[in-house]
């Protein structure tokens, strides 16, 4: 079975060599997907007149649990056995600061560098944005619940309220 999509305002003129090159207003990893997963036609080529691409997605063989599946049952097991849990990445001014205050607190957060995972991070962080719809960094989980980033996180500090959710979480970690 396949699914047909019109992108009626692409402009994209194909060349006569390889896949990647006749669709370079591609970017490469969309285009080794589309290559991978996809049947191409152009509907009129070379008739003068620009007309919709057609893409058919082909059914890719996938196993009852897909990659992204996994990802996110990492995400979750990670999340539920780690009394803190921070998805950073370590360029980040505002992932520094959070690290910098659970440190200053004593509580040491299991951190997750999404930049020094190469080709995981990113799809991490899309996980991480299906599930709290957050897209940004840094991620904080305590006790297993979603706390938002820095700002969210520095908040929690200021009301007092940080402190006794990270020890209701290392008490609960610790029964377990």
């Amino acid at each position: 079975m396949s699914t047909t999509f019109h992108f009626a305002n692409l402009t994209c003129l194909p060349l006569k060599s390889s896949f990647s090159r006749q669709f370079p207003c591609f970017p490469s990893h969309r285009r080794a997907l589309l290559a991978s997963t996809a049947t191409v036609s152009f509907n009129g080529y070379g008739s003068g007149r620009h007309r919709p691409l057609t893409v058919r997605a082909m059914s890719a063989p996938s196993s009852p649990s897909s990659f992204g599946a996994r990802l996110e049952e990492t995400v979750k097991k990670t999340v539920a056995e780690n009394p803190v849990v921070v998805y950073s990445k370590t360029w980040c001014s505002y992932s520094s600061e959070v690290k910098a205050l659970f440190k200053k607190l004593g509580v040491e957060p299991l951190v997750i560098e999404l930049d020094e995972l190469g080709a995981q991070g990113p799809q991490l962080q899309k996980i991480l944005e299906r599930l709290t719809g957050q897209h940004t960094v840094p991620n904080v989980f305590i006790g297993g619940k979603h706390i938002g980033g820095c700002t969210d996180t520095v908040k929690l500090h200021r009301k007092g309220e940080l402190e006794s959710l990270v020890e209701t979480a290392t008490k609960k970690g610790s029964q377990s």
